[in-house]
């Protein structure tokens, strides 16, 4: 049964992600926006979109694909299946970042865009994301239309079109939207105060789909020297999911220390993930990247705005955005919540503890090249490691320290039983003090009145509890992580 999660539909290649699978979900879309006018290209606010204009009477959509085994294919046969039913296809002439597609949907003014990606899963998956004429992930309600539709579909045989009659016929055009998408990042950026600072920094790119986008743009578009590791395509990526944790970051800390450089940037396997490196390698946490980029654009680049982030990210930006007279909103886990409050107006920035961030005036969509950038614009302005940029906002707004563990579970059917447990007779006490709230947004987060808190979630595709963390010191963050220990041992 194919279903979309927080980003897309993912799934194991040759087992549920197979050629069969991705041609069905291809239809689905395209009869979709073709016949929905709620998530179509007829809608109101798509033709708002255009300013008014009426759309194209063929629907164009945007393809591209990561590094991943047999990317390249799939987008391709996503392409042949739009063309059979009537939608033009402009396809990546290259592998690329998830937000670089999420532009290309913007600066195209499409209907909408497909990504072949698996973000930052092991090897052995891949994925389709559909992002509609916003730029961003699909709301549940685009999402639930296409499932209900493939389902529809059953095992019947999806109709496809040759690449050399979609070619010929103008049905398929092949681009390379790099330089739309360094366009869009520049405009973004003080491109003076960063070449003016003469910095040198390592890029980790895990073989992802950043490969491509990040070094060239450092040193091209910003005069930046850099040195990069693990630019080649590998499909298996070195042998590890490639996301940027601290573990994954060992070489480029050390790369980062070796060699004096400023900083450490790196993005996962589509690029729309981050992880950065501060000055002799030390690994800056997203919680405390997403509130230093609030810092950095309300304080040196004089934007206003309020801040998003999920329900388990840290409440630091929460403190900095209060600093300077401005408020956070919390939403549920997944970056399409987020997103749709970046398209409302009066947000600034939003991100999420898993690594991702955007800003007004982007795609509402993670881009992790992004938030590179700005760390790497903070440093430039402030000329100081982003660790005494950190320090300097815990002494104005407080410590906030945090962690997230993942604890596994024989069966599925034990994470139902406690999450029931949990929800009929909930703690009222933890580490010692009273929980002041219970928020039950997306899991379950147990609020003190000292600020700390504790969140459990479970992953919805395998037996794990994500277990959070956060508090003011190491001995209450410590104290409030045996306590969720305890909880999810059932000693409650």
């Amino acid at each position: 049964m194919i279903r979309f999660g927080t980003s897309g539909w993912r799934g194991v290649v040759s087992d549920e992600f197979t050629f069969h699978n991705v041609r069905k979900v291809a239809h689905a879309v395209a009869v979709g926006v073709k016949e929905s006018p709620d998530v179509g290209y007829n809608s109101d606010e798509y033709r708002q979109f255009l300013d008014g204009a009426a759309p194209s009477r063929v629907p164009t959509v945007v393809v591209g694909y990561d590094t991943r085994f047999l990317s390249e294919d799939f987008a391709h046969e996503v392409a042949a299946v739009f063309a059979s039913d009537g939608v033009r296809t402009l396809l990546s002439a290259t592998d690329l970042p998830t937000p670089a597609a999420a532009w290309a949907v913007l600066a195209h003014r499409a209907v909408g865009g497909v990504m072949i990606t698996a973000s930052h899963n092991p090897s052995q998956y891949n994925g389709f994301k559909w992002m509609p004429f916003w730029g961003g992930s699909a709301s549940p309600a685009v999402t639930a239309d296409i499932e209900r539709r493939v389902e529809m579909l059953g095992d019947h045989a999806i109709k496809s079109m040759s690449d050399e009659r979609a070619a010929k016929e103008a049905w398929m055009e092949t681009l390379d939207f790099r330089k739309s998408y360094f366009d869009q990042l520049e405009s973004l950026l003080d491109v003076k105060a960063i070449r003016k600072a003469k910095l040198s920094v390592g890029v980790d790119l895990m073989h992802g789909s950043g490969r491509l986008y990040l070094r060239p743009f450092l040193e091209e578009r910003l005069g930046v020297q850099v040195v990069a590791l693990h630019e080649d395509r590998d499909v298996l990526f070195g042998g590890r999911a490639p996301e940027p944790t601290p573990e994954s970051l060992a070489e480029l800390a050390d790369l980062v220390k070796k060699k004096k450089l400023t900083l450490g940037l790196s993005c996962d396997g589509d690029a729309d993930r981050f992880g950065v490196l501060d000055a002799g390698g030390e690994y800056i946490p997203a919680n405390d990247v997403i509130a230093l980029a609030y810092e950095h654009l309300v304080a040196h680049r004089g934007l206003q705005g309020k801040a998003a982030r999920s329900v388990m990210t840290s409440h630091f930006v929460d403190a900095v955005a209060k600093s300077h007279g401005s408020e956070t909103r919390e939403t549920p886990v997944g970056f399409k919540y987020l997103g749709e409050l970046l398209r409302s107006g009066p947000f600034l920035l939003a991100g999420e503890e898993s690594g991702g961030l955007s800003m007004r005036g982007h795609v509402p969509e993670k881009d992790g090249l992004l938030a590179c950038l700005l760390m790497l614009e903070l440093v430039a302005m402030e000329k100081k490691p982003l660790a005494a940029i950190r320090a300097r906002l815990h002494k104005s707004v407080g410590e906030f320290l945090n962690t997230r563990i993942n604890f596994r579970m024989e069966r599925l059917r034990q994470i139902m039983e406690l999450e029931d447990r949990l929800k009929l007779k909930p703690p009222l006490e933890l580490a010692g003090a009273a929980v002041w709230r219970i928020d039950q947004t997306d899991g379950f987060k147990f609020i003190l009145r000292d600020g700390s808190w504790l969140g459990l979630r479970s992953s919805g595709t395998e037996p794990v509890f994500r277990v959070y963390a956060e508090a003011h010191s190491p001995k209450r963050l410590q104290e409030m992580l045996d306590a969720g220990k305890k909880l999810l041992q059932g000693k409650f």
